[in-house]
């Protein structure tokens, strides 16, 4: 039974790591990139941020790693921590199987359920997703195992590893607080006829659990800000039915078979409805069958249930809004840890004594495998379809490359919003989203040489879309002589915002110059001899532009020039 479970766990990766050849960096991974570059491995910046209401210090530490050891934007070391998170949690829950179940040939077709199902795959691809969800799905089947243990043997070594754990899959997703709960639940289903002995022999773990969610709790209220869902009851009904239904249902039997996708978001399940009925139908037929014929069936199925409610309440809570369309419960990634717990409950079904003699025949348990992994295997081919379709990861090549080629600063400028969202300024600004790409120019606040991204990620030819000017200056054949603080009109007050001026100089020397808006914050312009156009990027209001030079002796002539806004020319 170890071949056949460890050659199962083999395919698994194959077919895994086959999904990941074709992907890329998408979404939130950018976010996880950016931050590596601006901010120290080990800094609190870094590792205690707010990312959209997750506390990850866990999940932002790997991302650091393999950003800073491989570079910006580098898929396969990415795609390798993938791999080697999903081969530890497909393993914790073969050992977990083996503890309920020994080496029953019974333990790989269940394990097959977790393995080739496609509950698990839209997370998994998902770089920034798979930190989150692989280090949950492992800690809820070994700290699970650990406790199983602790109760058959006493010994300590269970309670510190599922501890230690548990604590590293806390790190990761704050959904790992449910871990000692269903490690809890699996113990006391498991020992029904002494639950309370069984689980005070957990007491180490317990409290263990106790200790590293007061430490976590300290720095996710210090950290997070709450997010507060505003879904009506009809949002929140159409979320959990949609989830259900058209999710988590029609992947118990290795669905959904098909993907739907709007760009820039990400996959989601759209199961024919042939499906969703004979999920249904499948599920109601099984557990009727097992409350009629095993022992205990009814809390079991309770308890995966309530799993099941929980994060369902969970995603409503934090994910619902105005915006928010039905089809998020459909991407599957807010039930995947669902499936280590339904394998969990199948194993203890199998586990429980029967209450009366139904037999499956035999011959029918390899057919029902082999369609469920047939039909498993075409979910995951055709989502991997619908994800490829995305073009970041050729944006990110195409961009890298052109940074590579330039030393002249640029000015900062969002990306795209099919790559991020201006829902996550600051981070969608090139110069976070490429802080860590080496070798590049800066993104600095003026440049000689006005240029943009388009949204392919080339770099094109940029002028300013004309708000306001700065005035003709009194001087002839110099326009605005500047010495010392001058203020130079323009053409009509600005509102507070972000502006960019052209700046049409003739200086007597090298040097610099400080430059702002009547009110805002003042930067720092090099200028050169001789007569030059120099880009500079304000913030800030009023119908004035502000100019002193910084190198002493250094004199200037400024001609009219506008100000406004940077498209392509």
């Amino acid at each position: 039974m170890h071949r056949i479970a460890l050659a199962l766990v083999a395919a698994q990766l194959v077919v895994r790591g086959l999904v990941l050849a074709q992907g890329g960096f998408y979404w939130d991974d950018l976010i996880l990139v950016g931050r590596a570059g601006q901010y120290p491995l080990w800094s609190a910046s870094f590792l205690l941020y707010d990312h959209d209401g997750h506390f990850m210090p866990g999940a932002f530490l790997i991302a650091g790693v393999v950003t800073k050891l491989f570079g910006a934007y580098v898929w396969w070391p990415a795609a390798a921590s993938l791999l080697l998170l999903q081969a530890v949690a497909s393993l914790a829950v073969w050992r977990l199987l083996r503890i309920l179940l020994g080496d029953r040939p019974i333990v790989p077709v269940v394990l097959s359920g977790y393995l080739f199902g496609a509950l698990t795959l839209p997370s998994f691809a998902w770089w920034a997703a798979g930190l989150n969800a692989l280090p949950l799905q492992a800690a809820l089947a070994w700290v699970a195992g650990d406790a199983v243990r602790l109760a058959e043997t006493g010994r300590a070594r269970h309670a510190v590893t599922g501890v230690a754990v548990f604590a590293a899959g806390l790190a990761c997703f704050e959904k790992s607080l449910l871990v000692p709960f269903v490690a809890a639940a699996v113990v006391a289903l498991g020992y029904r006829g002494c639950v309370r002995a069984a689980l005070w022999r957990c007491r180490r773990l317990w409290l263990g659990s106790v200790v590293v969610i007061a430490v976590w709790a300290v720095g996710y209220f210090t950290v997070v800000r709450l997010p507060t869902g505003q879904a009506a009851a009809d949002q929140a009904g159409g979320l959990v039915s949609h989830g259900l239904s058209r999710g988590l249902v029609p992947a118990l039997l290795g669905g959904p078979v098909r993907w739907e996708r709007w760009l820039p978001g990400p996959p989601w399940a759209d199961p024919p409805g042939v499906m969703v009925v004979a999920g249904w139908s499948a599920l109601a037929a099984v557990v009727v069958a097992t409350l009629y014929a095993r022992r205990g069936a009814a809390a079991i199925w309770i308890a995966a249930g309530g799993y099941v409610a929980v994060s369902q309440v969970a995603m409503v809570l934090g994910r619902s809004g105005p915006g928010t369309t039905f089809e998020l419960s459909q991407t599957l990634r807010y039930l995947a840890d669902s499936s280590v717990v339904l394998v969990v409950a199948a194993a203890l079904l199998i586990r429980t004594s029967a209450r009366r003699p139904v037999r499956l025949p035999g011959w029918a348990v390899a057919p029902a495998i082999a369609c469920f992994v047939a039909v498993g295997l075409i979910s995951t081919v055709t989502f991997a379809r619908s994800w490829h379709t995305d073009r970041t990861p050729d944006y990110l090549t195409t961009v890298r490359a052109t940074l590579a080629a330039r030393s002249t600063p640029l000015l900062d400028q969002p990306v795209p919003p099919r790559v991020l969202l201006p829902i996550g300024y600051p981070n969608n600004l090139m110069s976070h989203v490429f802080a860590a790409v080496r070798p590049r120019p800066a993104f600095g606040t003026s440049t000689p040489d006005l240029q943009m991204f388009d949204d392919t990620g080339r770099l094109i030819p940029a002028g300013i879309a004309p708000v306001r000017a700065v005035v003709a200056g009194p001087e002839p054949r110099c326009g605005h002589r500047v010495d010392v603080l001058a203020t130079l009109p323009l053409t009509g007050p600005l509102a507070d915002w972000e502006w960019t001026v052209e700046l049409n100089y003739l200086a007597a020397r090298d040097g610099s110059v400080s430059v702002s808006l009547t009110d805002g914050p003042t930067v720092r312009v090099p200028v050169v001899a001789g007569l030059h156009q120099v880009y500079v990027r304000l913030t800030g209001s009023g119908d004035g532009l502000r100019v002193r030079p910084v190198t002493a002796g250094l004199d200037l002539c400024i001609a009219p020039g506008p100000v406004g806004g940077v498209l392509p020319r």
